[in-house]
């Protein structure tokens, strides 16, 4: 019976201690590599299990440290989200200010066109454009007595 007891109890040592080596960060370990670790435990159970908790567990506790994920795809990246964002706010705020450029020169040219080569109101060099009315001449809206 004591005999079943020492072969459960090294069992459970060896398991353990197994256990411990796989689930360990490979750059945690101490003494030689992980996979060095496993086919020590393998080959020496017993002796491998007690040279592993002296000599080759992390010191103090197993800390939960914070998996760290990357984005896998740039749809995943939040940075990249963001910076999609900005550039698509800032093309449609430049295809804006294209489209009010484009109007504002229509405009100039229709009014360049409807002033005529002298300046004077039209192809017909009727009338006045504004703030063209000579001194002495009536003004064209006979606002004169207003003045």
């Amino acid at each position: 019976m004591l005999r079943v007891v020492g072969v459960v109890v090294v069992l459970v040592v060896f398991v353990y201690a197994l256990v411990d080596v796989i689930r360990t960060d490979r750059h945690a370990t101490r003494g030689i590599s992980k996979p060095a670790w496993i086919v020590v435990m393998i080959v020496l159970p017993v002796l491998g299990a007690i040279l592993w908790f002296i000599f080759g567990r992390p010191y103090g506790k197993p800390s939960a440290q914070p998996v760290r994920r990357y984005p896998t795809a740039p749809d995943d990246d939040p940075e990249f989200l963001r910076n999609l964002e900005l550039r698509r706010r800032n093309q449609a705020e430049e295809e804006r200010l294209k489209k009010l450029k484009a109007e504002l020169d229509a405009k100039e040219r229709k009014l360049k066109d409807s002033k005529g080569p002298e300046g004077t109101g039209g192809p017909e060099g009727k009338g006045f454009a504004t703030g063209e009315a000579k001194h002495g001449e009536p003004d064209p809206h006979d606002t004169d007595e207003l003045k």
